[in-house]
């Protein structure tokens, strides 16, 4: 094998090569880099490096560039713009190393200059990616939380002699989930009411959520009895629809009829959380409605009824799975894993009006922080009674 051209690699070498001075003379050049800024080879020597290069570049080789050199001997990659002879700029990505003096040669700054047109135009594209992303980010932030608000009552009227109070909240920006309630009249003493989640999320979740609110608020005009109003929802999302599994929907349903100093409560829950219902004397209780089943999950479903009254001092409260689903800390533990915690968080609020209670939830939701990985709707009916004790600091479980 014939010995290699040492001068034709250092010449026609890819790269553009220089070797400077340590004052950053030009001692010599290849004839790539001279190409490369149309310049002769021999009007580049004994020429400042910081020469060709523009304003901004010679700032950075001033300040970068140069101390890195004489600190460290080594330099790993900066990329600056050389101007070449026609005043056009050359974006280079430049490394360097310092190669000692040594008897009578004095010490020598070694530097490749590698051409980074495709790196710049690289980078402005990746810029461009990331500000297309960001905007289109920001419409679907914008269009989730335009159409999380029209799923929910622009604002709660409760009849007079009742407190409501009511909180979302979303798990994620630009996601819509299926989360919904309501409250409304039906006649001059009877007011209806509701609070349910459609499974999955998306534009598909939030049509059938939609839908699900003014099925419920028609059936409710048409027959006002919850169960019946339950039945007329299934119906409508099996038969029109033909909802699959996967597109069901977890609800509780009720009226309020005044009696005496209180309410009259009628539910049906078709296979949604127990609402708690926080008693005047202290006390929180979860409702007895376990045993409904999903509305769109079959095509005879059987929901679950009862009845209750509210009276003075008493809050009912109603809520989403993603509350008791919530993880606590890094792990798979959920809030309520032992079916207890969330009762046991009602306990140390009651009794107390709506407005303590959401606010209470609201509190919990901020401390849990990204452990709520799903949307949470709450919704809180209550009769003024007496003053309730003040809130305490703690409320977790």
């Amino acid at each position: 094998m014939t010995e290699p051209d040492r001068a034709d690699f250092w010449d026609d070498s890819p790269s553009g090569h220089v070797l400077l001075t340590s004052e950053g003379r030009i001692v010599a050049a290849n004839a790539t880099f001279a190409a490369w800024l149309g310049y002769p080879r021999e009007s580049l020597r004994d020429r400042f490096f910081a020469e060709l290069l523009t304003v901004g570049g010679r700032i950075h080789y001033e300040t970068h560039f140069v101390p890195m050199l004489r600190m460290t001997g080594a330099l790993d990659g900066v990329t600056v713009d050389l101007r070449a002879a026609d005043d056009s700029r050359l974006p280079m990505f430049l490394t360097a190393n310092v190669k000692p003096a040594s008897g009578a040669n004095p010490e020598l700054w070694r530097v490749t200059a590698v051409d980074a047109g495709d790196r710049r135009a690289y980078e402005r594209e990746l810029l461009e990616q990331r500000r297309r992303a960001e905007a289109e980010r920001e419409r679907a932030r914008s269009f989730a939380d335009t159409l999380r608000r029209s799923l929910r009552p622009p604002l709660l009227s409760p009849p007079p002699g009742l407190d409501a109070a009511d909180h979302f909240h979303a798990a994620a920006d630009e996601d819509v989930g299926g989360d919904f309630y309501d409250l409304f009249p039906l006649s001059t003493d009877t007011w209806g009411f509701f609070l349910g989640d459609v499974s999955g999320k998306g534009v598909d979740a939030a049509v059938i959520t939609g839908l699900t609110r003014y099925v419920l608020r028609s059936a409710a005009v048409f027959d006002a009895d919850p169960l019946h109003v339950l039945q007329n929802l299934n119906s409508v999302l099996r038969q029109r629809l033909e909802v699959a599994a996967h597109r069901m929907c977890t609800v509780v349903y009720g009226n309020l009829t005044r009696r005496g100093s209180g309410f009259d409560v009628e539910l049906a829950s078709a296979g949604h959380p127990p609402p708690l219902l926080l008693g005047a004397d202290g006390q929180a209780y979860y409702v007895d409605t376990v045993g409904g089943q999903a509305v769109g999950l079959i095509e005879n479903p059987h929901f679950l009824g009862v009845r209750m009254h509210l009276g003075p001092g008493d809050t009912l409260v109603l809520y989403t799975d993603g509350l008791p689903d919530a993880r606590v800390g890094p792990g798979p533990e959920r809030f309520d894993d032992d079916g207890k915690a969330l009762l046991r968080f009602a306990a140390t609020h009651s009794p107390t009006r709506p407005t303590g209670i959401v606010d209470a939830i609201r509190a919990l939701l901020a401390e849990l922080g990204s452990g709520v990985d799903d949307d949470v709707a709450v919704l809180a009916l209550g009769v003024p009674g007496p003053p309730a004790r003040p809130e305490s600091a703690g409320g977790g479980t």
